[in-house]
């Protein structure tokens, strides 16, 4: 199943989906050298065929017409910046480059070089990135995004565990009795996960759920017990809850004394932690800490599953800790249910960390400031030493670039110019640096028009090689088709690179002799040997035959482990885990009176990251159409904000200007803006000050002491009106194989405006929507080229203008139907006429009310409002008529909507705002006869 698709051939192909770390097995569609389709894999035992609407829609983002608009196809370089980059051959790209490194590799040393890579490559591109760094180059500045997201997690799992080692695994949800679940929205971010426990709860009505988070998730809303503590105080919760077991006698003290130490000194420190002391930090009740701490320490299985809320912060090492010396100290690790279980982010985060591809680590989970181990990994390499030198993590990385330190700097698959805290820091070292390369699927993300060297890589059902998911599982992923134009598999550029680079450096005998995928994995899996995620009993063949296994899988074994550390002994010196003493310290960005806000930031149900592939499917912007910075109400209504209004949002950093969003899931003083608007989508007129917008204008670049994980998730800011009066809105229907071009024409007129934004709506048909607002009227010529764009432009186009007032409606007519329209300053009809534009209703019996500057749709048209279930388009006007007509409690009314409209019966990704919804409403009252 390796091979691609030959041509009208039609087949599926395993593989797995590439976004979030639950590692779902997906079965793809091809036919012809075509991707048709996409269903979970029944057979992967991550996902057992389901998919949330992200993985669902996967097909949708691999059509031709929208991938060759976006897709990097041929190698391009620039000598000058002042000119675009032109089209070269591999064979000229590739010697400019190792010809460029190895004049600065000899002039300014090894060190004057970087790598940023990223948790979406396979395990061999990872792989043989890190051998070229720290191998053949000689410097550590290999360094990857997971640094953003996951490497508090490994730092908190080494200095407890011993070991970066997930000891859990997807099982232990059926199995628990409690599921303690902290700063992270699993019905957003692990869909399917969240799913499974979904139904473990209904088999298990004992079972109980505690979420501690500092927004009410649709996760929190269907928790037993929500904890909603401030920002930061994750540690002084942990330590309390502990306090509160230790006074309890909840601890186990016969396998503190036989498999741990440190106890003694945390103990000493969590004396002070009591429920009121606790209580004030943390904002919540006494009495719902000491039901926290009961439950968990009563518990016989207790799971704990945490992400982004506790890895992105300042202090996310402390918080990983001080979560697992609760398990340590109640023997809630290494049994059936229970563990600390650190959800990955991205799909193969694990396999980089696994490879050592991060500034601090080497293959096999050794670490670079171990002798020993830089001289194992050297004998394996067949080089004299690996470097010493620490290299630089993420945000030192490009600080050294900024100040010029390193020279020449290599990005592969990622897209640190929309994902990196502080752009200020990130732009003006993209700027400075000598020579920045991109390894890309994508041409079109907001990193591409800084690279000098633009290299075309193969993406998701293009790749062959190997991920491991959040509980350890390696699956082995196929090529379903061939990569387009001349892209390569990103290990073949590294090692076409390599071996060019060898030659230049004077090397005899090459350290990249791989003629497959295979070969690489299979240097990798004897780096393993003997190490605690030992694989030397894995194969390809045994992947392939198999199906997906859990590490470690030493030879001789016939099958992986489900957990770890079930006989009490841990892969330290002692063999005994260790309890890290974690003090509470305050070290979230304060606020004062010029930024009394706390910004958070996180996923949007239907987004990805950066959103280079998501962003190409119309569909999954129904949920979230735009950016918005999500307000209590409280706190809009004290300023005077409405909804739909724009504010400046302004942190230490940067500026940017959002619409306001009322939202119930915040508390007075704090604020949230979805992780994905980049400056592809959202925009204005150089507010920041240094080029930079979107939410990664305004975070926070501090970093946690341990990991060097910057702290993403909480800034200072202040929230003030923006007077932008005068209002364009530019919207219509556009042929597929022009959807993403004209999206990427407009972003240079996002920048002519105080505030814009440009996203995708449709479903069946894909249309492109255009927002900007400012202080004054635009020039005519501006919203002219604009309109000329979604072709509104010449005699047929129904025109109402009122130069006095700044006021315009342009409406272009097809088939008797809507087909795009423009307004300007008064713009109350956007809504109506913008569905009625999707419902492709016939505009004949409207008449002059098109031309009409009114919100009041026509008599007879009904808004759909937001739809809720992506899956089956079901809006949730429709869910609210439905249960006009219900009764009973709200699990029977659940059932009775999906029974009536199927909404939530797919992927299931919109049951817990399904449930939401039903609890907002009052129950039906129906009349007796």
């Amino acid at each position: 199943m390796s091979e691609p698709t030959s041509a009208g051939a039609r087949r599926e192909t395993k593989s797995t989906c590439c976004y979030c770390g639950v590692g779902c097995g997906v079965l793809i569609e091809t036919t012809g050298a075509h991707i048709t389709g996409v269903r979970g894999d029944p057979d992967h035992p991550a996902n057992f065929g389901r998919l949330c609407t992200k993985g669902s829609t996967l097909a949708l983002s691999a059509q031709p017409l929208l991938q060759q608009q976006v897709r990097a196809l041929v190698p391009e370089m620039r000598s000058d910046r002042s000119l675009p980059r032109a089209a070269a051959s591999w064979d000229a790209t590739l010697d400019a480059m190792a010809h460029k490194f190895a004049d600065t590799i000899r002039t300014h040393g090894p060190d004057s070089v970087g790598f940023y890579i990223s948790g979406q490559l396979l395990t061999e591109d990872y792989y043989v990135f890190n051998k070229l760094a720290k191998g053949l180059i000689g410097t550590n500045n290999v360094d990857t995004n997971s640094r953003l997201c996951m490497s508090s997690a490994v730092a908190g799992y080494k200095q407890t565990l011993g070991a970066d080692a997930p000891p859990a695994c997807y099982e232990d949800i059926e199995q628990a009795e409690l599921v303690f679940i902290v700063g992270s929205n699993m019905a957003y971010a692990h869909p399917v996960l969240y799913r499974r426990l979904e139904e473990a709860r209904k088999n298990n009505p004992q079972m109980k759920v505690i979420v501690a988070d500092p927004r009410r998730t649709d996760t929190a809303r269907d928790a037993d017990l929500f904890l909603q503590i401030l920002p930061g105080t994750d540690v002084a919760l942990f330590n309390g809850m502990l306090h509160l077991c230790l006074w309890e006698e909840l601890t186990d003290t016969a396998f503190i004394d036989a498999h741990t130490d440190g106890f003694a000194e945390l103990k000493r420190t969590v004396r002070d932690y009591t429920p009121k002391f606790v209580a004030d930090i943390c904002g919540i009740s006494e009495a719902d800490l000491v039901t926290a701490a009961r439950w968990f320490g009563e518990s016989k299985a207790a799971l704990s599953l945490y992400c982004q809320g506790l890895n992105q912060s300042a202090s996310g090492t402390a918080k990983n800790a001080a979560l697992i010396n609760l398990h340590l100290a109640t023997h809630q690790i290494g049994k059936p249910g229970a563990g600390p279980f650190s959800l990955t982010g991205q799909p193969n985060a694990m396999g980089g960390r696994e490879v050592g591809g991060m500034a601090n680590l080497l293959s096999g989970h050794r670490d670079l400031g171990n002798p020993a181990h830089r001289a194992e990994v050297a004998a394996l390499w067949g080089i004299d030493d690996v470097p010493d030198t620490p290299g630089k993590t993420a945000v030192e990385l490009f600080e050294a670039v900024r100040s010029g330190q390193i020279k020449l700097l290599w990005i592969a698959c990622t897209n640190p110019a929309q994902s990196m805290p502080d752009q200020k820091l990130v732009r003006e070292a993209l700027v400075n640096a000598e020579l920045v390369i991109l390894q890309e699927a994508y041409a079109s993300t907001a990193t591409a028009p800084h690279a000098d060297v633009l290299l075309p890589a193969t993406s998701w059902g293009e790749k062959e090689g190997t991920v491991t998911n959040s509980e350890r599982r390696i699956t082995r992923l196929h090529a379903a088709i061939a990569g387009p134009g001349e892209a390569r598999h990103d290990w073949q550029i590294v090692v076409d690179f390599a071996q060019r680079l060898e030659k230049l450096l004077g090397r005899d005998k090459s350290l990249f002799a791989y003629d497959s995928a295979e070969s690489i994995w299979n240097e990798h899996r004897e780096s393993t040997r003997g190490r605690d995620l030992d694989i030397t009993g894995l194969s390809y063949a045994i992947l392939a035959e198999q199906g997906p296994q859990q590490w470690p899988y030493p030879a001789g074994a016939t099958t992986g482990k489900l957990r770890l550390y079930e006989d009490g002994i841990f892969p330290t010196a002692s063999g005994r885990a260790h309890f890290v003493d974690t003090p509470y310290k305050p070290v979230v960005e304060p606020i004062d009176a010029r930024f009394p806000f706390r910004l958070n930031t996180g996923r949007l149900r239907d987004q990805w990251h950066g959103m280079s592939r998501t962003g190409t499917v119309a569909q999954l912007f129904a949920h979230a159409a735009e950016p918005s910075i999500v307000m209590a109400q409280a706190d809009m209504d004290r300023r005077m904000i409405a909804e739909g209004d724009m504010v400046h949002v302004t942190s230490r950093r940067g500026s940017q200007i959002f619409p306001a969003q009322a939202g119930d899931d915040m508390r007075a003083g704090q604020a949230f803006i979805g992780m994905h608007w980049g400056e592809e989508y959202v925009s204005g007129r150089g507010h920041a000050g240094d080029g930079s917008h979107g939410v990664n204008a305004l975070t926070s670049p501090a970093l946690d002491p341990s990991s060097k994980q910057p702290e993403l998730k909480h800034a200072a800011i202040k929230i003030l009106k923006a007077e932008l009066p005068w209002r364009f809105v530019a919207f219509g229907w556009v042929e597929p194989d022009q959807v993403l071009q004209l999206q990427a024409a407009l972003r240079p007129y996002l920048r002519q405006f105080s505030y814009a934004s440009c996203t995708l709506f449709g479903r069946d048909r894909v249309g492109v929507f255009f927002r900007a607002a400012d202080d004054y009227p635009a020039a005519a010529e501006l919203t002219a080229a604009i309109e000329a764009l979604f072709g509104i432009a010449g005699e047929t186009v129904l025109r109402y203008d009122d130069k006095r007032r700044g006021n315009a409606r342009h409406i272009l007519l097809r088939d008797g139907a809507l087909h795009a329209l423009s307004l300007a300053g008064d713009i109350a009809a956007e809504r109506w006429l913008k569905e009625y534009l999707e419902s492709a209703q016939p505009v004949a019996a409207l008449g002059r009310l098109l031309l009409q500057p009114t919100s009041v749709a026509p008599q007879g048209f009904r808004s759909r409002g937001r739809i809720v279930c992506n899956c089956l388009n079901v809006a949730e006007t429709e869910i609210n008529e439905v249960l006009e007509e219900l009764e009973g409690p709200p699990e029977a009314r659940l059932a009775a909507l999906q029974g009536r409209l199927k909404c939530g019966t797919s992927c299931g990704s919109c049951v817990p705002e399904l449930k939401k919804i039903i609890v907002m409403r009052p129950v039906a009252v129906v009349a007796s006869v």
